[in-house]
This record gives C-alpha cells, structure tokens and sequence, in this order.
C-alpha cells in the first residue's frame, strides 16, 4: 500500500502540513502559495491586509474590501450577534490588550477592561452590501478574524485540490484539519485528539474521519499563569476575562471547516449542557467535549477509540 505524501511549511504562524495520495512538488507548491494569498487578506498582523486597513480606519472612514473578505466578515458578525454568543468578530481590542500567547502578556486592570468592552460591540459594525465596504465608527475598534480565518481557508485549500482533480489528501492548518477521502487501502483518515496540557503528540484519542473536517480548540493551546491561576486565549465577550467554565477542549467534527472553527467557540462558550442542546438543532455539526473531571463526552456518530483509560468515556448519543 502506498503511503501518503507529506509537505510541510510554516505559515500563518503555525506549521502547515499537507498529505496528497501521490507525490506532486507543483500542486503542494500551489497550494502553499494559495495559503499565503488568504493569510494576507485576513491577517490583522500584516501592513496591507484588508483587515488592517479596515481597523486603521475606525471612527475615520469605510474601508472597500474584496468580495470573500466582505461575505466572510458578514458571516462573523451575523454569528457574533447570535443571543448569549461567546463569538464575537469585534474583539481585537481585547485579544491585543491581552496579548496572550505572545511577548508582554499580562491580566489588564478592571478599568481598562470595562473601557476596551464598549469598543467590542459587534452590532456597531457597519457592512454596506452595495458597495462592499465595512465602517468601524469608533476609533479604537477592531475586527479580528483569528477565529475563523483559518477554517474558511482550510474550506478553500479542499476547494482547490477539488478543482485540481486531487480528492484523497488531508491539509493541517495549525489545528485545523480538513480530510479528503482517504488513502488507498484505508477507510478514513485516523485523527488524534490531544491530551489538554499534556506532552507534545500525548492523545486522548482518535477519532475517524473522511472528507470532514476536525476542529479543536482548547484552553491549553495559548495561555500564561500567573499567582497559579491560567489565563488562556478564549474570552468572554461579555466580561473581557478568558471564559470559565468545566470544559478543556471542544472538538468539532463537519463538513465545513469554517463551521468548525464557529462551533467550537460557541460550543466552547455553552459547555457541556447547553452545547449538547444546541447540537440538537444541528444534525450536521458533531463534537467531543473534553472536561476538567477527566470525562470525553461524546455527540458524534464517528469511529471512536479512547487511547488514554484515565479519560472516561460518556456517549451522548447513546
């Protein structure tokens, strides 16, 4: 049987890895070099992004964007506008005060929050369908797309490997994982699920998969301590603190990457409970909760296998 070839790069600020049925140096090439093209539309950390130019003009002007930058931005503030929604598309002020992740990052005082909050207000950003612009009417706002940038890419990667005539492969976009069909001899793709906090390649489990897409976020992909208390990149909206609830990760299984990225943050945001209810109008959308008391709750119809026995398994769907 032949195994998969790999390419890899870093881009996006994260390693990239690309898995094609048959060797092909011109289609990986082109793939990458599709990548960087989306990662200079979306970025908020790069001079000429439309997005930059967007948050340079708050309170100042409406910045015209391209026709998948003004779609994209519109499907982030209709989610961010969901009632009780823990996603919300105008939260840069907060992530950049924050800065978690990166060099200087420290717990803000209360005040600064409350004042980066009024600046966070996703209803005040005004899309004009017309014209295809987008107005930030307080200086200080800032759209930031980090969390769901990454899925409508890995969306249009399937695309194009669709359109190049390539459908076995799987692209890794840093936690973003997308799956074509899956190679020679094989069934589905084997996904692994990492261990919250755990050593570097440490899995709960796998789960199996093909022409899905896998999406986790965790608290334990981007945080700092301090005073034995973490502070991880997820926050609540409504308090500018990172959330606090009794989930770790979530995981979300579907067809579209961009789905999985908005899932898991609402998701995220729910908890177990309300997150189980809210799948239940979504037959599409399936996921894995991984909470604090070491439990793996299960809503997904996948092939499951649990690899670490100090998890235990609760099957939702059972």
């Amino acid at each position: 049987m032949q195994q998969p070839c790999s390419y890899s790069a870093v881009l996006m600020g994260s390693p990239i890895l690309l898995k094609l049925a048959q060797h092909d140096e011109r289609l990986a090439h082109d793939v990458f070099r599709l990548i960087r093209q989306q990662e200079n539309l979306f970025t908020v950390n790069r001079a000429g992004s439309q997005l930059m130019a967007i948050n340079a003009a708050a309170g100042k002007h409406p910045v015209a964007v391209s026709a998948s930058v003004f779609a994209l931005i519109e499907r982030a503030r209709e989610v961010s506008l969901l009632p009780g929604c823990c996603f919300n598309f105008a939260i840069g002020p907060l992530v950049k005060r924050w800065k978690i992740g990166f060099k200087g990052d420290s717990v803000p005082p209360a005040h600064e929050l409350k004042a980066l909050l009024a600046l966070t207000r996703p209803e005040l950003v005004q899309l004009d369908k017309q014209q295809h612009t987008v107005f930030l009417p307080e200086a200080g706002m800032e759209i930031d797309l980090g969390a769901i940038a990454k899925g409508y890419i890995a969306d249009r990667v399937r695309d194009f490997l669709h359109q190049q005539g390539c459908y076995c492969g799987l692209i890794n976009l840093g936690g973003n994982l997308q799956t074509l069909d899956a190679p020679e001899g094989e069934t589905s793709w084997a996904i692994g699920l990492q261990k919250p906090f755990g050593e570097p390649g440490a899995l709960i489990a796998t789960v199996a998969v093909s022409n899905k897409s896998v999406v986790t976020s965790g608290i334990y992909e981007r945080y700092f301590e301090l005073d034995g208390r973490c502070y991880h990149h997820i926050l609540d909206p409504q308090t500018g603190y990172p959330l606090d609830n009794e989930l770790l990760s979530v995981t979300v299984i579907s067809d579209s990457s961009l789905d999985g990225d908005i899932f898991t943050t609402l998701l995220y945001g729910l908890g177990v409970e309300k997150g189980l209810a809210l799948l239940a109008d979504y037959p599409q959308i399936e996921a894995v909760f991984v909470t604090r008391k070491q439990q793996v709750v299960l809503a997904t119809q996948q092939p499951f296998r649990l690899l670490d026995e100090s998890y235990q398994v609760i099957d939702s769907t059972a």
